[in-house]
């Protein structure tokens, strides 16, 4: 029995990718680097800002990992200035909020900074949507490692298997797996739902609304 909803951010509960794509464009202007598509930078998405740049930068650039981190901290301070360039998806938020009401306990996982993610929760959604919202932390491995998303079963209060982890991308499906949780694919986001089921997700959905039929 499903007891917790683990939500990823990026692509699954708002779309970042004008914020992303903003602040990947300011540091290749920066670097002389050619500028990105936000097709690029959505295909480039999921594993954290460290890898986002060093896929976007010029393999001179990329290829040396001192240089990724010097244009990793010129990117994060860009996007200190773009990051609230987000809007929830349609429907998300009534979704979250009714699932909450249904009793199911609700939290955040994003493999965005942790500072970014919680004050974009606090942006969109109203106080006390989510029990506990998560980024990148310092030390913390990414997802997919289950590391962060079994520590976040046992805050809650769950065990792995009463947890579904809700996210867009093909590292949401993988975290699900490795934490031992039911995965949940939204092909409203940065991958097809085709993608999502090559991936094995235990259920993909095409809309928020969805959530309420699969979580009744």
């Amino acid at each position: 029995m499903i007891k917790a909803l683990i939500y990823d951010l990026d692509g699954t509960l708002a779309d970042t990718l004008p914020s992303l794509c903003q602040a990947i464009n300011m540091t290749m202007d920066h670097y002389g680097a050619p500028l990105r598509t936000c097709e690029d930078v959505r295909l480039a998405i999921g594993n954290g800002a460290r890898m986002l740049v060093k896929r976007m930068l010029p393999d001179a650039l990329a290829n040396h990992e001192d240089k990724v981190t010097e244009a990793l901290l010129y990117y994060n301070a860009r996007y200190a200035e773009t990051y609230t360039a987000a809007d929830c998806y349609d429907g998300i938020q009534d979704a979250v909020t009714a699932l909450c009401r249904r009793g199911y306990t609700s939290a955040v996982l994003s493999n965005k900074p942790d500072k970014y993610t919680v004050a974009l929760c606090r942006i969109l959604f109203p106080e006390n949507t989510f029990a506990l919202t998560r980024g990148q932390q310092e030390g913390m491995p990414t997802k997919p490692d289950p590391t962060a998303p079994l520590s976040i079963a046992a805050r809650l209060g769950v065990r792995p298997e009463e947890c579904a982890f809700i996210g867009d991308s093909e590292v949401d499906i993988r975290t699900a797996k490795n934490a031992g949780m039911m995965s949940v694919g939204c092909a409203w986001g940065y991958r097809s739902a085709d993608d999502l089921r090559a991936e094995g997700a235990d259920a993909v959905i095409d809309t928020p609304d969805q959530l309420l039929t699969l979580f009744n």
